[in-house]
Parts: C-alpha cells; sequence; structure tokens
C-alpha cells in the first residue's frame, strides 16, 4: 500500500492545482495561475523522477521532455515568455519523440500513421496563419515537431503502455486549445479544457517510466 502512496499524493496534486489553475484562469487572477500551473508542473516532474529508472534511455528521454515542460510552463506564465516557452516545448517534443524511438527505431514507424496525423496538423496550419505574424515560421516548425512525436507514440503501442499513445494525443489536443487561445481567440473554454488535457498528458507520460 505504501509504495502506491506517494505517486497518488502527487497525482492528486496536479489534479488539484489543476483545478485551482482553471478557476484562477476563470478569474482572470493571473498570480494564483502562475502559482497553481508552477505545482501541477512541479508535482507531474516529481512524479517522472519518483518513477524513472535512469538506466533506461526511454526514462531518462521522458524526465527530459518532462523538465523542459516544466521550464515552457513557467516561461509561458511570463508575458514576454512565449517565444521561449514554445522553444522549450518544441525540444521536450523532440524528447518525446527520441523516447519512443528507443522502442521502435525511427526507421520503423508506421507511414499510415505519418499521414493520417498530417491531415489534422496541415488543417491546424492554414487555420492559424493568418493570426501568426511573426510567429509563424516557429509555430510552423512546432506543429511539425508534436506532428511527428504524436507519429511516435502511436508507433510505440505495441511496445509501450497504452499511457505514452495516449499521452501524446493528448498533448496534441491541448496544444490546439493553446494555439487557438494564443493565435486565435482568446477565449477561457480553451484554457477550460485544454489545460486539464495537458496536464493529464504529462501524468500519462509519468507513469510510463520504471515499467
Amino acid at each position: 500500500m505504501g509504495a502506491f502512496a506517494v505517486p497518488a499524493a502527487l497525482i492528486a496534486v496536479v489534479a488539484a492545482a489543476t483545478a485551482a489553475l482553471v478557476g484562477a484562469e476563470r478569474r482572470g487572477a493571473r498570480g494564483a495561475a502562475a502559482a497553481a500551473k508552477a505545482t501541477a508542473s512541479l508535482g507531474f516532474v516529481a512524479l517522472a523522477l519518483l518513477r524513472a529508472d535512469v538506466a533506461r534511455p526511454y526514462d531518462r528521454w521522458v524526465v527530459i521532455a518532462l523538465l523542459l515542460a516544466l521550464a515552457g510552463d513557467l516561461l509561458l506564465a511570463w508575458p514576454r515568455g512565449l517565444a521561449a516557452g514554445l522553444g522549450c516545448f518544441l525540444v521536450g517534443h523532440l524528447a518525446y519523440a527520441a523516447a519512443f524511438a528507443t522502442l521502435v527505431p525511427l526507421g520503423a514507424w508506421p507511414w499510415p500513421v505519418a499521414a493520417v496525423m498530417a491531415a489534422p496538423s496541415a488543417a491546424a496550419a492554414v487555420w492559424l496563419w493568418p493570426h501568426l505574424g511573426r510567429m509563424r515560421v516557429p509555430v510552423l516548425a512546432y506543429i511539425a515537431v508534436i506532428t511527428g512525436m504524436v507519429w511516435g507514440g502511436l508507433a510505440a503501442a505495441g511496445r509501450a503502455p497504452w499511457m505514452a499513445p495516449a499521452g501524446a494525443l493528448l498533448f496534441y489536443l491541448s496544444d490546439l486549445a493553446v494555439a487557438r487561445d494564443r493565435f486565435a481567440v482568446r477565449r477561457f473554454a480553451s484554457r477550460a479544457w485544454g489545460l486539464p488535457a495537458y496536464y493529464l498528458a504529462q501524468v500519462l507520460l509519468a507513469l510510463t517510466l520504471g515499467r
């Protein structure tokens, strides 16, 4: 029973902090939102560090990805941190892709899956294009990288726990909400479902560690 107590407590911390974050976003309380975001992100990093087997390449790459996600979350809470935060998440997606490649080599990732993922990503790029301004190149690069990350997560579905492809897909969907909110239509509805999807994605990916 004790072996599960700490991970369960960390997951509860992430869940409670995520709920507080959504509430703070609803009220427009920026300070409370930043504190809740930092708490939730530190929670999934702590969960990963608790579970990770550092001798396993997959675990090392996932921990790196989650640390980059933490850095990206902290930067995005800063008004001028958009570009740097986007960069952290972009490199984090590459780290997740590298983790999946330790389970299934890149050359063995199925091309039909890539084709399926390319369609919604292309649609998102076309939709966002008029709103991006000077961020066009970074955002298009980001879309390409996260699409590749999800491709890897789905490719690893037979070799990784179900949480890996599920987490990759949830991360992708949450980023669509972020993109809509940041660049197209600034509405609370995007954060109301995008933030829980994002934190659930990171917890699921952290739970793939140590297996």
